[in-house]
């Protein structure tokens, strides 16, 4: 399989660069450390594209969508419709993803991994339906080897595709309904975590369809308890298609040295899948907001790291990853474009101390 490949082809950041913009941070016109975390950022970046000064380019958002088989459990507050309408409605324009990334001048690359029903031929979507929606992992492993595998491969393909197009930032984003739950049962075996911890109200069911939702996941982590400690086995048994098709992503986009933006609790579920498989990963990506989902921030309690942004937004889409694109540019752009001291012609501290001891003798 190529994922084996693609895992141990992850090499470390480029310490050169990071070392490069570290000095260039230093002479930039500003008080040390006084951008706080957009300096770090400027400087994660240069490690992972191997330049000093990150150059900006072509954002792309790759939403991937599937259906999910466990939604028959009554886990969701929407039917399984409700996943197709809302792909049309990502191709059409008018989903808050769609606004947020014309606002951060980001395309939105839309692919139909597993959605359960037939989607209209489109210009802007990608039909790469490997399956019409999962099984039900409370009952049965929601993927074939042979399906999970593809997902993946999918990913890893995306990720190739978006290196040829010269994209320099990608964000992740998802939709299918029912996703939350295959998220939390990823949260629950790969952090690993109780169930009731990583476990909230998705699209807004109540607290009765939370206790079925939270019973549902016990449940298939049961069923298949003895293959979880491998981080494949728990995808294909516990997550959707969207979800390995975006670890797929994650996995080619640190091969290719592409900067990843995560999402939400969906896609971070996604990610942890990635992490577990080879923990290099986490030096590509850079977090976008915590979730209202409880399982986020355990997530990031166990990576030890911080979101961006913290909007109490649990929407999904890649709409928090587009949101923080806005952030990410600006950390690129003030490494580039702020003057240095000598070519702002203004003293540092260390010069002026020079000069004052001199006028002393």
């Amino acid at each position: 399989m190529k994922l084996t490949k693609v895992i141990s082809s992850i090499k470390p950041l480029n310490t050169a660069a990071i070392e490069k913009a570290k000095k260039r941070q230093a002479q930039l016109t500003k008080p040390a450390q006084s951008l706080g975390r957009l300096e770090d950022i400027a400087i994660q970046l240069a490690g992972i594209t191997g330049e000093s000064i990150p150059s900006l380019g072509k954002k792309r958002v790759i939403l991937c969508a599937a259906d999910h088989g466990v939604t028959a459990e009554g886990v969701s507050a929407f039917p399984s419709a409700v996943t197709p309408m809302m792909v049309l409605n990502f191709l059409s324009g008018g989903a808050a993803i769609n606004a947020l990334s014309r606002q951060a001048g980001a395309e939105v690359q839309v692919v139909d991994v597993g959605v359960a029903s037939d989607l209209p031929k489109n210009k802007n979507l990608i039909s790469a339906k490997i399956a019409r929606g999962t099984a039900n992992f409370k009952v049965e492993p929601a993927m074939t080897e042979k399906q999970c595998e593809a997902a993946i491969e999918l990913g890893l393909q995306l990720a190739d595709k978006a290196k040829k197009d010269k994209v320099k930032w990608v964000a992740l984003g998802e939709m299918g309904i029912g996703n939350t739950t295959s998220a939390a049962a990823l949260m629950a075996a790969l952090l690993p975590c109780a169930v009731e911890d990583v476990t909230g109200f998705g699209t807004g069911i109540n607290r009765e369809q939370w206790l079925v939702k939270c019973r549902v996941i016990q449940e298939g982590l049961k069923l298949h308890e003895s293959y979880l400690i491998n981080p494949f086995e728990a995808l294909r048994r516990l997550g959707g298609l969207e979800i390995a098709a975006l670890t797929g992503v994650i996995l080619g986009c640190a091969k290719n040295r592409i900067p990843v933006v995560v999402d939400g609790f969906i896609t971070s579920s996604a990610f942890l899948v990635a992490y577990r498989l080879n923990p290099l990963v986490k030096d590509f990506a850079f977090f976008s907001h915590l979730s209202e989902e409880p399982g986020h921030a355990k997530f990031f309690h166990m990576l030890e790291t911080h979101p961006l942004l913290n909007l109490k937004m649990r929407l999904g889409e890649g709409s928090g990853a587009a949101l923080a694109l806005n952030i990410l540019e600006a950390a690129v752009r003030t490494h580039a474009e702020m003057a240095t001291f000598e070519s702002a012609k203004v003293p540092t501290k260390i010069e002026k101390e020079k000069k004052k001891a001199k006028s002393k003798r």
